[in-house]
């Protein structure tokens, strides 16, 4: 089950229009805490721009929203960036626009869409990824059955994490929750019984 979208580590992306130069920066947060951090880390970087914009959001159900507009127009900057997070249900990220003015004044619609597509290409750049319900066994059997696990899991309702190797080999598998009871009889089908479960723990992966 997928429970939300993040992304993967930090991004930037930069745009040029009408000569105003746009940099797009986003993280990966935690708490509002490493937020803030990050977002007094990148305005420092650029302590002599124009505006730095910030947003973030933060917990599983998006609890979490906060952005400033840093000196545009309001409703013009950091609110249609969080809306565009919020819109793609994008949570515990931080998100920093910094813009150099470049003489030539976007409007309204043009600083939304300039900030809320800066933003959205830094989060693309750091890649979006969803978080799921797993469920993660660790497993022992004979060395004979490791080849035939490797080929079932072509079958797609659980993947082959880990393996390690002692006087027997030890798997660490990965699956959906629903699946649990399935790869069990699979097992028990392969081993004869033979196999033992060391740890079985549900995990967001």
């Amino acid at each position: 089950m997928i429970r939300y979208s993040t992304i993967c580590g930090e991004g930037q992306t930069e745009l040029v229009i009408e000569r105003s130069r746009f940099i797009g920066y986003a993280k990966p947060v935690e708490t509002r805490e490493e937020a803030e951090q990050f977002i007094r880390e990148i305005k420092a970087r650029h302590r002599d721009a124009n505006h730095n914009v910030p947003a973030f959001v933060i917990g599983e159900k998006l609890q979490q929203q906060w952005a400033s507009d840093d000196g545009e127009p309001q409703g013009t900057a950091g609110v249609p960036m969080l809306q565009m997070m919020v819109k793609e249900e994008i949570t515990n990220v931080a998100v920093v626009v910094t813009r150099y003015f470049g003489g030539i004044k976007l409007g309204t619609g043009g600083l939304v869409r300039a900030y809320t597509n800066t933003a959205k290409g830094a989060l693309e750049a750091a890649g979006i990824r969803q978080v799921k319900d797993q469920t993660v066994m660790v497993v022992s059997m004979d060395y004979t059955y490791l080849g035939k696990l490797q080929n079932e899991q072509k079958n797609g309702y659980f993947q082959l994490a880990d393996t390690a190797f002692s006087d027997v080999v030890t798997v660490t598998l990965q699956m959906e929750p629903e699946n649990v009871q399935q790869v069990k009889a699979f097992l028990s089908e392969l081993t004869g019984g033979g196999y033992q479960l060391i740890d079985e723990q549900e995990r967001l992966i």
